[in-house]
């Protein structure tokens, strides 16, 4: 079993920046694809990024490609999402999801495992 516990949202002003961690328990970590999502009001669960268990390979949505990074220590058991020029239209709550995913990585179905979530808003 893993569990997942995100951390580090919070308000920010449009333009600014915020990093959200995830710590995972369990000794599998390390062998899985870490992605993250995000659900605003009203609306789906939208794919954001996600990470291969090596952290060799990075897949990114477009609307966040250029703007946000994910990175993973296999040594803490964590991983990051770098949020940087962010926009009202970030604004959601951010959930980590970590699993073997055979599929495709931005489907959140292919996830075995998921955080409670961390509210980020983004103010214009």
């Amino acid at each position: 079993q893993v569990q997942l516990v995100e951390s580090g949202g919070g308000l920010v002003q449009t333009g600014g920046s915020l990093r959200l961690s995830c710590a995972a328990s369990g000794r599998t970590f390390s062998s899985y694809v870490m992605g993250w999502f995000r659900q605003a009001p009203g609306k789906e669960r939208e794919f954001v990024t996600a990470i291969s268990w090596s952290g060799g390979t990075a897949w990114y949505a477009d609307y966040v490609k250029g703007r946000f990074t994910i990175s993973k220590d296999n040594a803490k058991n964590t991983v990051y999402l770098q949020m940087n020029s962010l926009k009202p239209e970030d604004t959601a709550v951010y959930y980590c999801a970590g699993g073997v995913v055979r599929g495709s990585t931005d489907v959140a179905r292919g996830y075995d495992y998921w955080g409670q979530g961390t509210q980020v808003t983004v103010s214009s």
